[in-house]
């Protein structure tokens, strides 16, 4: 089986559901992600609400946020999990509200030009190529409507780059994989075409991702 993402149209920048774009949630207090290579402010990309494993103790759902640099694409090794050019972020799902935007930087620097809403399909495709290649001629939409894939198997590009958690050193099961988007305008940056790569340690309650193209 493979749950693909499908892009559900514009959201509310600000709900609490799967989407790309609009404004981080996040809990009271947070600080806007800086990169660690320019010190700028880095762009919000993703927010995927996930069901946390059977055996989690606490049970219930999370909220996956994720961050790239877009201060000067291609410069800060965004594309790395360990370079500090991005940022994943794992929380609870109550008590959130958008933390302060940082002053004095350009809206697209921060935020992508708009917010889509993520909707899940199960396919009986194990595979998320051929699920993704069914699903289009199926429903007659476009392969691009398709975002990504919550869970199952990553469909790399080039090798795999499954991280290690930095707490425990465990290997990071897979979490979720996000197209770019259909729409240019406000489509994630993962170097044209590519694909990116989030992974999660519920325990150590750590999240990294790459992308490849």
């Amino acid at each position: 089986m493979t749950t693909l993402m499908i892009d559900a149209g514009p959201s509310a920048p600000d709900a609490l559901l799967s989407r790309t774009g609009g404004v981080p949630l996040a809990p009271v207090g947070t600080a806007w992600p800086l990169c660690a290579s320019c010190g700028g402010p880095m762009q919000f990309l993703a927010q995927i609400l996930y069901d946390r494993e059977a055996g989690d103790e606490e049970g219930g759902r999370k909220v996956l946020a994720l961050f790239a640099c877009q201060n000067d694409p291609g410069m800060c090794d965004d594309w790395d999990a360990e370079s500090g050019g991005n940022r994943a972020l794992l929380f609870p799902p109550a008590g959130l509200e958008p933390p302060a935007r940082p002053e004095g930087v350009e809206e697209a620097l921060l935020t992508l030009g708009e917010a889509r809403a993520i909707t899940l399909e199960r396919r009986p495709e194990d595979d998320y190529d051929l699920a993704l290649e069914a699903w289009a001629a199926e429903t007659e939409r476009s392969e691009s409507s398709v975002l990504g894939q919550l869970g199952g198997r990553p469909s790399w590009i080039q090798s795999d780059e499954t991280p290690s958690c930095p707490s425990c050193t465990r290997t990071m099961p897979f979490l979720v994989q996000l197209e770019e988007g259909p729409d240019h305008n406000t489509a994630m940056n993962f170097g044209g075409a590519g694909r990116a790569y989030a992974f999660a340690c519920e325990p150590c309650n750590q999240a990294l991702f790459v992308w490849q193209c």
